[in-house]
């Protein structure tokens, strides 16, 4: 898992692809030069006198591309810095990370470090003789063609990902794949129920605890190796913690049952849980849907007073919990191959995803009918396509929703849109009618 841990910390990092474009660069020049050295003095008869350059010209096309791409790269990361403030003031500060880790905004930067590197590296090992035939400089034009496609790509993105209905669409397809990756097939035993004889036994040994190392969140957790450790070692672990939970250095993060003595060996299982400063989307579905709600709770702020970007993200968070609940499984229990009883973790609820996702909204939004009605619409569209259990527990947060209303204290036109919705949502979990004024 540290391994794992590094290479997320690396991968997402800003400068990981400009420095892999930046050694590139390197090697590309050194290829040029090669060929410049000892390829075009004997085939130059037979090259186009158009690729050709002479030393003196080159240079001074050096100088001009060198202060154009440094341009465009300024410009660029002016452009950045305007659309982090733009993310951090009127959506979320959490949505920062979908920006900085768009491959799109990461490729861009490397590419002009690519051209800036090339074209200084090529002045810099150019050689004195005015008369030299190049093919450097012509190659070198084309390197900055492609910086300036590139610099016109990443305007585009920019406008495009500052608008906020294309970053919430982002957000939701994001969240898709988290869903879909946690609930697809795995390769061990895993299930919502175990025989309690089994887990009686497992925990006949004796139950040690087993520390976290550091503080941080639970940004995720190798399940497979867990189990295969503890199958090595015929234990049976128990997680205390959440992903996307804040864990303190020094607290009980397993529980395990087993006869090992050493203390070392017992902590060799914190290998397998990646803490880090923030909360990530590795495996944490509810901090994707919160970056959702932090928006819908700015954008019906009285600062910014946008109820319609509100409703949208409404709508995308119930897009995602109707597809969550169509795959949600209560998996706690995960055993081995010879399926045995290895780690038991406590999943959260389909009623607490349901609860995370719209009790902020309840709590600012009950004074705005528009968001109310988006609520109950959303949770409408989750309970028309999923089966009883999910059902059930819609429609009891559906009642937590409708309590939140006065609708004494609604105009009539108001009243009869809330409960439209309201009926709407009664009508699709078998309920009757809640509203009576």
């Amino acid at each position: 898992m540290y391994k794992e841990k590094a290479w997320v910390h690396i991968r997402d990092s800003f400068w990981f692809l400009p420095t892999i474009y930046s050694m590139l660069s390197i090697i590309c020049v050194s290829l040029v030069t090669m060929v410049d050295l000892w390829i075009i003095p004997k085939v130059k008869e037979s090259v186009p006198s158009i690729l050709l350059m002479n030393t003196s010209t080159a240079q001074t096309l050096y100088g001009s591309l060198i202060t154009s791409i440094l341009t465009m790269t300024t410009i660029s990361f002016s452009t950045i810095m305007v659309v982090l403030t733009t993310y951090s003031t009127q959506f979320s500060p959490r949505t920062l990370q979908d920006f900085m880790k768009s491959r799109v905004t990461q490729h861009v930067l490397g590419v002009f470090s690519f051209g800036f590197i090339f074209v200084i590296i090529n002045l810099l090992l150019m050689g004195g003789e005015q008369s030299k035939a190049l093919i450097s400089p012509f190659l070198t034009v084309i390197v900055s063609i492609v910086c300036l496609g590139f610099f016109i790509v990443f305007i585009h993105h920019s406008s495009r990902f500052v608008q906020v209905n294309n970053l919430i669409g982002k957000i939701r397809l994001s969240t898709s794949k988290v869903i879909k990756k946690t609930f697809q097939d795995k390769d061990f035993q895993e299930a919502s129920e175990w025989n309690e004889q089994n887990i009686a036994e497992g925990k006949e040994a004796e139950k040690k605890a087993i520390y976290a190392r550091e503080s941080g969140y639970a940004q995720a957790v190798q399940i497979s190796s867990l189990v295969e450790w503890a199958s090595r070692r015929d234990a049976l672990l128990e997680a205390n913690f959440y992903i996307g939970s804040y864990i303190q250095k020094g607290m009980p993060v397993y529980s395990c049952w087993s006869n090992i003595e050493d203390q070392e060996e017992l902590d060799s299982c914190n290998e397998f849980l990646l803490i880090g400063n923030e909360r990530t989307d590795l495996q944490d579905i509810e901090f994707s849907i919160q970056k959702l709600v932090e928006i819908a709770v700015k954008a019906i702020s009285p600062a910014v007073n946008d109820p319609h970007t509100a409703v949208d993200c409404i709508n995308r968070i119930g897009s995602l919990l109707a597809e969550l609940g169509t795959v949600y499984k209560p998996i706690r229990y995960y055993g081995d191959e010879e399926q045995v009883l290895r780690l038991i973790m406590e999943p959260l609820s389909f009623e607490q995803y349901l609860y995370k996702s719209f009790y902020q909204l309840r709590i600012y939004g009950s004074k705005d009918i528009s968001v109310m009605n988006g609520v109950l619409e959303a949770l409408f569209k989750v309970a028309s396509v999923n089966g009883e259990a999910v059902k059930r527990d819609v429609w009891k947060f559906g009642l937590y929703i409708i309590r939140a209303v006065d609708v004494k204290e609604l105009d009539e036109l108001d009243y009869e849109q809330f409960a439209y919705f309201a009926e709407r949502l009664a009508a699709s979990c078998n309920m009757s009618s809640p509203l009576e004024r």
